[in-house]
């Protein structure tokens, strides 16, 4: 799978968001300044073009969609982060958020209750 650049991301979070959208939608998902419709549209173009995202014509319009799940899309990003960054080492990879985003005491209780039940379910 290819990657999206930063601004496709933006775009496609919105479109994400909405499930289903037309251009007009898209912009006003944006807060102001908003992007040109010229600049929307050329993300779109090149979205489609990377299969992330397609659309239905109704009418003069197009109603885009999601082909890549969310959920999808950030774990492939996740798991290239840890093997590029980390060593393929997960437990590198937990060490340095934990330690490096300044997670408070209630958030590391909660992450170790995620991986206590993973641990469990496996």
């Amino acid at each position: 799978m290819m990657q999206l650049t930063k601004t496709e991301e933006e775009l496609m979070n919105h479109l994400w968001r909405l499930d289903t959208a037309f251009m007009k939608d898209l912009l006003e998902a944006y807060p102001e300044p908003k992007p040109a419709t010229t600049t929307i549209a050329t993300l779109l173009k090149r979205m489609t073009d990377k299969k992330f995202i397609h659309y239905k014509r109704l009418g003069n319009s197009r109603e885009y969609y999601p082909l890549v799940k969310k959920k999808d899309y950030f774990s492939k990003q996740v798991n290239t982060l840890i093997k590029n960054f980390f060593n393929e080492s997960s437990a590198q990879f937990a060490s340095f958020f934990t330690k490096e985003t300044n997670l408070s005491k209630q958030e590391l209780q909660e992450l170790r209750a995620i991986i206590d039940s993973e641990i469990q379910n496996k």
